[in-house]
């Protein structure tokens, strides 16, 4: 099916349930479930991930690839030095 036969399809089951209460509800709950899949947090990663980037983290600080925050220095006048 193309997008547009499957938004035909949609609309013409959205008329269906419209009629009843108790099964819109139910269309909108699961409505929000599949908004929230594809809204999903681009900042999380698998246990996987996560170990490589931690690997990659020590490597680069083997090689003394690190920035180190100055004795008195605020948080945020570190990060703007680091940029």
């Amino acid at each position: 099916m193309t997008a547009v036969q499957l938004n035909a399809e949609m609309l013409r089951s959205m008329r269906v349930i419209a009629e009843d209460e108790n099964l819109l509800r139910r269309a909108v709950k699961y409505l929000r479930k599949l908004v929230a899949e594809k809204q999903a947090d681009p900042t999380c990663f698998t246990q996987a991930e996560y170990f490589q980037k931690l690997d990659r983290s020590l490597e680069q600080a083997k090689r003394g690839e690190v920035q180190r925050m100055l004795p008195e220095e605020s948080l945020e006048d570190f990060l703007k030095r680091v940029g």
